[in-house]
């Protein structure tokens, strides 16, 4: 038997025990080492630390530098659902992570950007890896957003500036509240900077960075999640088993249960009751993790926030009205300013040690949010578009220029109250307003807005023309045009014949001395006569050929006598009689012109007018003769050189008011012949560089009466005049009552839409070219002077938008001159060059004699003259 193996036995224990004393020895004495001189392992491990993160921001600053920017731009008809938005969530978290595999992960973001500096009432901009570029350009929105490569954004310093963050706070598993998308949930914020004002240097952007989720921070937050809620439920049982206790034994020692006990017989008989506690319930994991449960679609977020102004205290109240905005997401989970409150001082963004931090990851787009901040796509529904057509948008000073007195670059248009109460003189740019379109019930403020406009317009250098049949307009704004800058250039044609000793001016419609070409005037006068009738030439081709005829003779006679310096001997519309029933008359006027005349209009008068009965000239001569029985219309167009010149008016930048006198068969005649000189006389300008055409701005008030008597003509203006730097104003209280050729040019060619208060009926097609918003309802409540109106801006439609009508006495309050309005009314009629009506009318009677003596010697009577008269022109 060997004894030695329980001594080698012991000996292997003791050397074992001694290995391990030595071990703890040696941990020990590490441990003292550490604790004495800690400062070498945390020295250590600082510089471990500080290496690391030295190396991740260099490589996270050159990841930033190659980020790019989109700008994201939404028609005013944009309406996405909530498809489309998600699928811009999904692309905005896939677009996070198109980096380079060194990049660090605080640099894998996408950061949309909303800012209001005054220049648009919120930018949408999208900032991101370089190359996901191509991901983010096309968009599911489709065309109605606009995708476009944005440049750089440089701020000039301001001298107040404050920041702030925000982040979850609240159930961390539980949702943000799910606004809907109508109303826009963007209009929150809008509302917060919708009075922010440019001009004292009012900034305030949002930035929201998007991140995947890290798996690993999302495992562990789980099993904490879960443990947790364990936890809890073991609480929850373990509180639920002592009640249960607590209640078993407060039964059993009761008064009721030991006298039931006593009638029952079983005193002290089994003792107390055994009492099972509950178990703790099984832990649902969806329950437990509320919007973590899942991977798909959950992102980290960033959300910073910075105002500025150079006016004290208004960066912070734009803060705080940031901060309300934000409350509207707020649900089971909310966004709350990242710092603490210690009396009137706050401990955030902008104190130490955060605001290095801040700036850090605002300068570079860097997400470090420092709390987990997870979300899904669906919670960021309101802020992963730019805004839809359910956002109402502020009127900034970018979108709709502040009116200036005196700039001929601007055209009035009203005043905007901002939704900070302050109220503003508006106008749009004179060059893209081409045509103007006013509708609603009289008296509601259309002609007091467009005399606004007009006097405006007048002042600041610019040439017009003012159409009114009822002559309201002009003693309206005579006292505030009654400067002496613009008294050499009004003239007032008035056909009114007002007061004891009326004065009226002269036309010739026919008139050859101020340069025109014959055969315009020609087809201008006939026109004229056939749109007033109703001619065509399908219901009146012998009466349209009568006239053309004759008129084409009569502009051959003026434009000898102009030629031959005699323009007083010129002929006139009362001329057509005689040359059509006057055989002594016409066959001087023919052998006169006949080297002036075509060969088709000769061959006519030769072969086709002899054959002609005498009753077929009754049509034409009817308007005629109404015209010459009315005194003012005769002395009106009976002059053989008239002063109105609407061509010259235009070129030199004139102020002509033109007063028709009414709306009966007379006056629309009248109206026709000016209307259709008006188109001549634009069409005229092709004979002018365009860069050399001076603006002109006709305003035709009621335009139902005007339409009335020249329908093609006016609907010809909304098409033509543009071309021709002419820009046409047109006021109506029915849309509806106008020609549909009249109606159809003047919406689809307006540059500017306005209605104010009427029937609804009447307004419907006005607030139809808005997409009803407003719809009629909301118009026809509108108080008077106040409007709702779209214009053009930079080529851009903004509104419908209210605007209060401009009132004169109010804007134009400094430029009323009333006791110069005398002498501005006796000035523009003598530019016009009007004369006392009974002298006018007594030279509208001789003038067909001043003409037959011109004929005599133009050509006097030849044996050729007389065989004229024998072969039948009488």
């Amino acid at each position: 038997m060997d004894t030695s193996a329980p001594y080698l036995t012991d000996r292997a224990d003791d050397t074992a025990a001694g290995q391990v004393l030595g071990l703890l020895a040696g941990l020990a004495n590490a441990a003292g080492w550490v604790i004495t001189y800690w400062y070498v392992p945390a020295a250590a491990v600082l510089a471990v630390w500080a290496v690391i993160e030295m190396v991740v921001r260099r490589l996270a600053r050159k990841a930033s530098a190659e980020r790019m920017a989109l700008e994201l731009v939404p028609s005013q008809h944009f309406n996405p659902g909530l498809e489309e938005i998600f699928r811009r969530g999904v692309q905005l978290a896939r677009a996070s992570t198109s980096m380079p595999w060194w990049a660090p992960r605080r640099s894998k973001a996408v950061q949309i950007r909303l800012r209001a500096d005054g220049s648009s009432p919120l930018r949408y901009r999208i900032e991101g890896p370089a190359g996901g570029e191509r991901l983010l350009s096309i968009t599911p929105f489709g065309p109605a957003v606009t995708v476009k490569r944005a440049r750089p954004l440089v701020d000039k310093p301001r001298e107040h500036v404050v920041r702030a963050e925000f982040v979850l706070r609240g159930k961390p598993t539980a949702p943000l509240r799910d606004v809907p998308l109508d109303p826009d949930p963007l209009q929150p914020l809008i509302d917060a900077v919708s009075d922010l004002r440019a001009e004292l240097g009012d900034l305030a952007e949002i930035r929201l960075d998007i991140q995947r989720a890290p798996k690993w921070a999302l495992r562990a937050r789980r099993l904490q999640l879960m443990s947790d809620a364990r936890r809890k439920e073991r609480r929850e049982a373990q509180r639920a088993a002592r009640w249960v206790r607590q209640d078993a034994t407060g039964i059993e020692d009761s008064v009721a249960w030991q006298l039931q006990q006593l009638v029952s017989g079983k005193q002290g008989g089994g003792g107390r009751r055994l009492v099972m506690p509950p178990v703790p319930r099984r832990v649902d994991p969806a329950e437990a993790l509320g919007k973590l449960a899942d991977d798909d679609h959950l992102v980290r977020v960033q959300l910073l926030v910075m105002c500025a102004s150079n006016t004290e205290g208004r960066s912070q109240a734009r803060l705080a009205q940031l901060q309300a905005a934000f409350d509207v997401f707020g649900g089971g989970s909310r966004w709350a300013m990242r710092g603490w409150r210690i009396g009137p001082w706050r401990l955030g963004a902008d104190r130490w040690p955060s605001r290095r931090g801040f700036e850090r990851r605002w300068t570079l787009g860097h997400c470090q949010p420092p709390r987990p901040n997870w979300v899904r796509l669906e919670e960021l529904t309101g802020l992963l578009k730019p805004p839809t057509v359910h956002c109402r948008l502020p009127l900034l000073a970018g979108d709709l220029p502040t009116f200036e007195f005196d700039n001929p670059q601007l055209l009035l248009q009203g005043i905007y109250r901002g939704p900070d109460g302050r109220r503003r003189l508006v106008a749009s740019y004179a060059k893209e307003t081409l045509f103007e379109v006013g509708v609603g019930k009289a008296g509601g403020g259309k002609t007091e807005r467009a005399l606004a406009q007009a006097i405006g317009w007048a002042h600041a250098g610019g040439g017009l023309m003012f159409v009114d049949p009822h002559r309201d307009s002009w003693p309206r704004a005579l006292p505030f045009l009654a400067h002496d800058a613009l008294m050499d250039r009004i003239a007032l044609i008035d056909l009114n014949a007002n007061g004891p000793a009326p004065q009226v001016s002269s036309w010739n419609p026919l008139g050859m001395h101020q340069g025109q070409v014959a055969h315009e005037v020609v087809e201008a006068t006939a026109d004229a006569y056939a749109a007033a009738l109703g001619w065509d030439d399908a219901s009146a081709p012998r009466a349209l050929t009568i006239l053309t005829a004759s008129l084409a003779v009569l502009v051959a006679i003026n434009e000898a006598a102009c030629q031959a310096g005699r323009p007083e001997d010129q002929a006139t519309v009362f001329h057509v009689r005689a040359l059509l029933t006057d055989p002594v008359f016409r066959a001087a006027a023919l052998a006169g012109v006949q080297g002036r005349l075509d060969d088709e209009t000769r061959s006519w008068w030769q072969t086709v007018f002899p054959t002609l009965p005498p009753d077929s000239f009754a049509v034409v001569l009817n308007p005629i003769a109404r015209l010459a029985a009315n005194p003012v219309t005769r002395a009106f167009l009976g002059q053989p050189a008239g002063r109105y010149n609407i061509r010259a008016a235009m070129d030199s930048k004139m102020i002509v008011w033109v007063c028709p006198g009414g709306n009966g068969p007379t006056d629309r005649l009248i109206t026709a012949l000016l209307a259709r000189d008006l188109l001549r006389a634009v069409r005229s300008r092709r004979d002018t560089p365009e860069a050399q055409r001076v603006p002109f701005r006709p305003y035709f008030d009621e335009l139902i009466t005007l339409t009335g008597a020249a329908a093609e003509t006016i609907a010809s203006m909304f098409e033509d005049f543009r071309k021709y730097k002419v820009h046409v104003h047109g006021m109506t209280q029915l849309l509806a009552r106008l020609p549909i050729q009249v109606r159809l040019s003047l919406v689809q060619n307006a540059s500017t839409l306005a209605s104010t208060a009427g029937s609804q009926s009447a307004i419907a097609p006005i607030t139809a070219e808005w997409g009803d918003r407003p719809g009629p309802d909301i118009v026809a409540t509108l108080d008077r002077f106040e409007h709702y109106m779209s214009l053009t801006v930079r080529g851009r439609r903004v509104g419908p938008v209210r605007i209060t009508g401009p009132h004169l006495d109010e804007v134009f309050a400094d430029y009323a001159r009333p006791r110069q309005a005398a002498a501005l009314e006796r000035a523009a009629l003598a530019m016009a060059g009007a004369e006392p009506l009974d002298q006018l009318t007594t030279r509208a009677t001789d003038q067909l004699g001043r003409v037959h003596r011109f004929l005599a010697q133009l050509a006097p009577t030849t044996p050729s003259a007389v065989r004229l008269q024998k072969k039948g022109y009488q």
